[in-house]
């Protein structure tokens, strides 16, 4: 029997479109989405991928009515999506672009930890470029589609991680950024986007999803994007512009 996570990964193998799975089933919900997801990771597993974080996605408040979904998700990042640039368009069904803040553990956080707890499990910051890709045409899904498609993650690359500071910490509910294509500013957020206020949200969030299923050291979490989510084609070059901290910068090219 071709199962949910069948479908959903033979539509993202060979970049050919599928229904959403609430067209057919609009009691498709949450707990079945990620147990769906989960038979997705177990067979991305299978054929050799390991996970090395996790994403999550939708945090961006300003967005919510924009896709229909109003709280986040999230979903595994492996190593062999956490990638190095340029990033070939044509490996994706309909890939958009999301600049982020990527969080790097050096401890296990748990879900009665305080903020200064939380913080503390976070040894490294850095920017990153995810790349979401939707087997849904249009990006017309509801909320249980996107958990069942691995949370929508394509690929994501990262800059180089600064040492997580509590100034660099405590500055990400207020930066400001600009995601650049070819030299043009396309796009305009701020760290506080990210559920109101900035990336550690998103953090505690998941944390409180996992409850005992705990992150492990070592693990990258990317909190969400901060602007929209932008196609991208081959081609083109993007950059971000941030102000309100030091962070390594980050070119991706699209091939």
């Amino acid at each position: 029997m071709i199962t949910i996570a069948d479908a959903i990964l033979h539509a993202l193998d060979h970049r050919q479109p599928m229904a959403p799975i609430t067209d057919s089933d609009p009691d498709f919900d949450l707990p079945r989405a990620y147990a769906a997801q989960a038979e997705l990771t177990k067979t991305r597993l299978r054929r050799g991928a390991r996970v090395v974080g996790m994403k999550t996605g939708f945090t961006n408040t300003t967005i919510w009515d924009a896709y229909n979904v109003h709280a986040p998700i999230h979903g595994p990042v492996f190593d062999t999506t956490w990638r190095q640039g340029p990033i070939a368009a044509a490996d994706f069904v309909e890939p958009r672009i999301e600049p982020e803040i990527v969080l790097r553990l050096s401890a296990a956080p748990a879900p009665d930890m305080d903020d200064s707890q939380l913080a503390a499990c976070v040894d490294g910051v850095a920017r990153g470029f995810e790349i979401v890709d939707s087997p849904f045409p249009g990006w017309r899904f509801r909320a249980a589609d996107t958990v069942a498609a691995g949370a929508l993650h394509g690929a994501l690359v990262t800059g180089d991680f600064v040492p997580a500071t509590p100034d660099v910490l405590a500055a990400l509910a207020q930066i400001n950024i600009r995601l650049i294509r070819d030299d043009q500013v396309v796009a305009q957020g701020r760290g506080a986007n990210v559920l109101g206020t900035g990336p550690l949200a998103a953090l505690r969030y998941l944390v409180a999803q996992l409850g005992d299923d705990r992150l492990a050291p070592g693990w990258i979490v990317s909190t969400g994007t901060l602007t929209d989510a932008l196609p991208v084609a081959g081609g083109e070059t993007w950059t971000t512009r941030i102000d309100g901290i030091n962070l390594p910068p980050l070119t991706l090219r699209v091939t």
